[in-house]
């Protein structure tokens, strides 16, 4: 009986979290600061055998820590795949330890990190993943789907982030069998999050709004465009003048840009992909970054939000910075 109402309090709990109606308090304050500064990073989830590591996500996770204490960042977001190659099982498995918390070990790395979901993730515990946000003091996973809204400091501009379970929406994939999702397990709970996704859109107000999934809408690379994306999720993109989406599950860095919206593949974070093979397949000329050879090391993308634009570089793990783009705030008249 006691387990039953703790498990009713969780999710009571998590619920709640989808809904925040507060702002996000920035670790390392505000004076004399007029920006957010992030990093984004997806795929980083090392393997399931020891060392339980890849020498890509070592030398992500070093390069990750050396342009986050000389940018700047004030959170990191994770965008799922977090363990290779089926999850984790308990929120006690020391894969939290062996690939997340002794690899990415950085002074400058010890700020929030809000995490999401992949198709790896789904084929194991998700809310133990979720779960683990009680015992870690940067891990933030409240649950499956929630909104982050931030205050750009010294200004009166906002930014506001949704993070999804792609998932949940579209369905899981085998990776191995370059199998595409088929549809939700459940379709009660991907209407749901259909449901506030198109809620929390539409009221927005935030003066940057960025969304952010496992799968992607357009990639050029091994898994391609989303299907159930592109018919979900990116006529609320282009209605509500999103200012960009960023997702995984392509093991390369991408920008591409198409009707006004920036979207970044940052999956470069364990695994390194060339493929190409789906380049024809996004809108003609939207392609303006690619890469995803053995030679970066690995990669990763920083953002800066200032009160009219954002900034995002995308790194390559030994070292440079390979590309820089500038989004403007939205157009809310």
């Amino acid at each position: 009986m006691a387990l039953a109402l703790l498990n009713i309090m969780f999710v009571a709990f998590t619920m709640a979290q989808c809904y925040p109606s507060h702002f996000q308090d920035l670790v390392q304050g505000s004076k004399n600061r007029s920006s957010i500064k992030f990093l984004a990073v997806g795929d980083w989830g090392g393997v399931p055998y020891p060392p339980y590591v890849t020498p890509v996500e070592k030398a992500t996770a070093q390069e990750m820590g050396q342009i986050a204490e000389q940018m700047g960042a004030d959170f990191v977001l994770a965008l799922g795949d977090n363990f290779y190659y089926t999850g984790v099982d308990s929120v006690d498995s020391p894969r939290f330890k062996d690939t997340f918390e002794s690899v990415f070990t950085a002074k400058s790395l010890y700020i929030p990190w809000y995490v999401l979901a992949g198709n790896h993730d789904h084929a194991g515990d998700v809310r133990a993943q979720i779960e683990y946000s009680r015992k870690s003091s940067r891990w933030r996973f409240p649950y499956f789907y929630y909104e982050l809204n931030f205050r750009i400091p010294n200004t009166d501009k906002t930014l506001s982030i949704i993070m999804l379970d792609t998932v949940m929406l579209c369905g899981n994939s085998d990776d191995f069998v370059d199998e595409k999702p088929k549809g939700p397990l459940n379709a009660v709970d991907a209407n749901r999050q259909l449901t506030w996704l198109q809620s929390r859109m539409k009221q927005s107000k935030a003066d940057f709004l960025l969304v952010a999934g496992h799968y992607p809408v357009w990639s050029v690379s091994e898994h391609g465009p989303t299907k159930c994306l592109l018919q979900m999720l990116h006529p609320l993109l282009v209605k509500h003048n999103a200012t960009a989406y960023f997702c995984g599950h392509d093991h390369n860095l991408q920008y591409i840009e198409e009707s006004d919206v920036g979207y970044v593949v940052s999956g470069a974070g364990n695994f390194l992909d060339p493929d190409i093979r789906h380049w024809d397949h996004v809108p003609k000329g939207a392609i303006k970054f690619f890469t995803g050879q053995a030679s970066t090391l690995g990669g990763f993308v920083h953002g800066e939000v200032t009160k009219d634009k954002m900034i995002l570089t995308f790194f390559q793990a030994k070292g440079t910075s390979l590309y820089r783009t500038v989004l403007p705030r939205r157009d809310l008249d």
